[in-house]
């Protein structure tokens, strides 16, 4: 119950200073939205579905792409940077001569990162209506998307944690971000299919975790693809190898972040 408690107010600090530098969270919506306004109304006409008809479909196809690759880039930079940030003012010092939780500030980070995608979700939602995107398979189906979107930004928030914890700074931390999400969002069936990708890509795309969120999206939320679904096990299971890279990388990271953060100043 004291962790609880100590998290629950880590928590709560860390939403506060989201609400009270609004432009900061302006400007990490304003890309994702430039992205599909681009990507819709310019692009769109360029690519064919097979089983939809002109960009309208591809604009279905693209959205699920679109809400994992935002999610991923939003969550773990706003993680690291807000992490080696404490770290840098001293307020990780701060905390560690507190009678509290040692992993208190680490989960807080995790949880607040979790309603922050909350938010970004709904915005990320509203404008995808707004340029055609729709869900085919009912409530229930979707919010199990939501659902496992969730779980993966919250498991890539403690991917940042992690970085923040291991970086010299919050500028080391930012230009660390892209060395691996550049990677695991374009390296993936969110905008392409893996099956024009070279043969030694192929299988790196197609047990790509962002890839088996965005095809589980696709599933759940009734969108098209651009081909037919791979042979390839991944493919085939998407949900069930979301969900399991998602609880992997979060325990694994939060391990790896705890022992991290036992170790600074010692």
């Amino acid at each position: 119950m004291k962790a609880a408690s100590d998290t629950w107010v880590i928590t709560r600090r860390n939403l506060l200073v989201m609400l009270r530098t609004p432009g900061a969270l302006l400007l990490s919506l304003a890309q994702p939205v430039v992205f599909v306004l681009i990507f819709a109304y310019i692009f769109a006409g360029s690519f064919v579905v097979p089983d939809g008809a002109g960009p309208a479909a591809y604009r279905e196809y693209m959205m699920p792409g679109f809400f994992a690759q935002t999610i991923a880039f939003v969550t773990a930079s706003i993680s690291s940077i807000s992490t080696a940030t404490d770290i840098k003012l001293g307020m990780v010092d701060r905390f560690r001569s507190l009678p509290m939780s040692r992993g208190a500030l680490l989960s807080g980070r995790s949880l607040a990162d979790l309603v922050q995608n909350l938010f970004f979700i709904t915005v990320m939602v509203l404008c995808a209506l707004v340029v055609g995107w729709r869900i085919h398979h009912g409530f229930l189906r979707a919010a199990a998307a939501f659902a496992v979107l969730l779980l993966m930004g919250y498991a890539l928030s403690w991917v940042g944690v992690l970085i923040g914890l291991s970086v010299e700074g919050p500028e080391a931390a930012a230009g660390s971000n892209f060395l691996w999400l550049f990677p695991l969002t374009f390296l993936s069936n969110a905008f392409v299919a893996p099956s024009s990708l070279p043969a030694v890509l192929r299988p790196v795309a197609e047990w790509n975790p962002l890839s088996a969120t965005v095809q589980s999206l696709r599933e759940l939320f009734g969108n098209p693809s651009l081909t037919a679904v791979s042979d390839a096990w991944p493919a085939q299971h998407p949900i069930v190898v979301s969900v399991g890279w998602s609880v992997a990388i979060a325990v694994l990271c939060r391990t790896l972040a705890v022992r991290r953060y036992r170790s600074i100043g010692a």
